[in-house]
């Protein structure tokens, strides 16, 4: 590790108004680790692929797969910017408040809080659904919701423990992400494909919709896959020469999962032998097409490898979950924000914050009864704190005040690639609340008008914001 370099990331952080509580180890290998392993394409596209073959079949899969992919990239690149620029744990929110004040920092914090503990929940949760689908249990939803908590719990305990055994996990993750997939894939290649290539043009549904609004609330796919990859801003106050290398992490994290994500998923659509029987699979839909082509002992191999990656996605979310909460609650953001900003002594980590998040996912599974829709709540909630400090950057750009750009930037075409952005996350936030998808949308409802009461009433008297130092913006 290079001291030197250590010293100035250190000086860079007090220049935001902090001291270094955080352990500084982690490098640029990790930063990426920690942002694939979020996005886990093992995790999101293997849980819904059910969903998908309903909304749209193999069409959705390939096609949706690749729109969803190319303006993830535009929000991606965006992003990255905006973490170089501003190398804080406290990431979307620090952006937001520093372009576009407290008001939009706050509740771009709020979001990004909530979307963090709904993305925990709709992993583990789908975890243990897929967990019983291998041993080939008709689970209750009270079993479902005993392994959940035993799943958050051994994220909880490991996340508490250190940053030292979460980076090496990271790191092992992505290696073994990349490990799977080949695996996946190579025997899925060895096996021979069911389907000629042009099946993956077949449109197919079965929910009833016309096929623009099935095709349209299908994309929850795609993008509930491409999430989280914000967790390589938010551990910037871990990592040596955050500036250059979380920034990086976000790209490459989107990159190699959309690439890998393409191979896999078009390989098993290809591996369909009878549509009409793949759409009776339901949720299940993933599992039985692997057990159908590579049979019924491969395909559990191969599932329970896939369901390791699951837990590891599970591992990461919390480490970067728990970071938001902390950089939150120690600006005063959050109600008891001192119990939430308290660092373990022993291993300093954010421990309160860590239990905390564990105890709200798993309320949130106890209140929102389809799965689909908990991952809804995630993916919008997430996209639209990805979303409100670009919307500050491309004003203030308007009105004159650009912000100050780090070594990571895009120039020129940096502007364009931001309006892009903002576009793609103000639609994906009208598809995922439309049915079957309702209840997300009631929830966002409910929360927006939470948020809306706790900012006039209480918070806006007394949040004062980061602890930026004078002209750091």
């Amino acid at each position: 590790m290079n001291s030197t370099q250590v010293d100035q990331d250190i000086s860079d952080l007090n220049k935001f108004g902090y001291v270094q509580e955080l352990l500084r180890e982690m490098g640029g290998f990790t930063a990426f680790a920690i942002s694939f392993s979020v996005i886990s394409i093992l995790t999101g596209a293997t849980q819904l692929f059910g969903y998908g073959l309903t909304h749209g079949g193999p069409f959705q899969i390939c096609v949706g797969w690749t729109i969803v992919s190319i303006f993830t990239f535009f929000v991606a690149l965006a992003m990255a910017e905006l973490a170089s620029s501003f190398p804080t744990a406290g990431a979307v929110y620090h952006w937001s408040h520093i372009l576009g004040g407290r008001t939009l920092g706050w509740f771009t914090a709020a979001l990004n809080t909530i979307g963090q503990f709904a993305l925990m929940a709709g992993i583990d949760y789908g975890l243990a659904q897929f967990i019983f689908g291998i041993v080939g249990v008709t689970a209750t939803p009270a079993m479902i919701f005993a392994l959940f908590s035993m799943l958050l719990f051994s994220h909880a305990i490991l996340n508490h423990r250190g940053i030292h055994i979460v980076g090496r996990l990271n790191d092992f993750s992505a290696w073994y992400h990349i490990l799977v997939v080949a695996a996946l894939v190579g025997a899925l290649l060895w096996r021979g494909t069911a389907q000629p290539v042009d099946f993956l043009l077949q449109f197919s549904s079965t929910d009833g919709f016309s096929k623009p609004y099935s095709f349209f609330v299908g994309l929850l796919v795609a993008q509930w896959t491409l999430c989280g990859y914000d967790a390589a801003a938010h551990v910037t106050e871990e990592t040596v020469d955050p500036r250059r290398r979380a920034p990086w992490g976000i790209v490459l994290s989107v990159v190699v999962s959309v690439l890998a994500g393409a191979a896999m998923l078009f390989l098993v659509v290809l591996s369909i032998p009878d549509l009409a029987q793949a759409h009776g699979f339901g949720d299940a839909a993933f599992q039985e097409i692997l057990k159908l082509r590579l049979g019924v002992g491969p395909a559990r191999v191969m599932s329970g490898l896939i369901a390791g990656a699951m837990w590891l996605c599970g591992l990461a979310s919390m480490t970067s979950a728990s970071r938001m909460v902390y950089a939150f609650a120690r600006d005063g953001g959050l109600p008891f924000a001192h119990l939430w900003a308290t660092i373990s002594p022993e291993h300093r980590t954010p421990s309160n914050a860590i239990w905390g998040l564990s105890a709200f996912a798993l309320l949130l599974s106890l209140s929102v009864d389809i799965y689909s829709a908990i991952v809804s709540i995630a993916t919008i909630t997430l996209y639209l704190s990805y979303g409100l400090p670009i919307v500050a950057r491309v004003i203030g750009e308007w009105r004159g005040r650009p912000y100050p750009t780090g070594p990571w930037n895009l120039g020129r075409i940096g502007t364009l690639i931001s309006i892009v952005a903002v576009v793609w996350i103000a639609i994906i936030t009208v598809a995922f609340v439309l049915p079957p998808n309702q209840q997300a949308g009631v929830a966002m409802a409910v929360v927006s008008l939470l948020l809306l009461g706790l900012w006039v009433f209480q918070v806006r008297k007394t949040f004062v914001g980061p602890k930026f130092a004078k002209g750091i913006a």
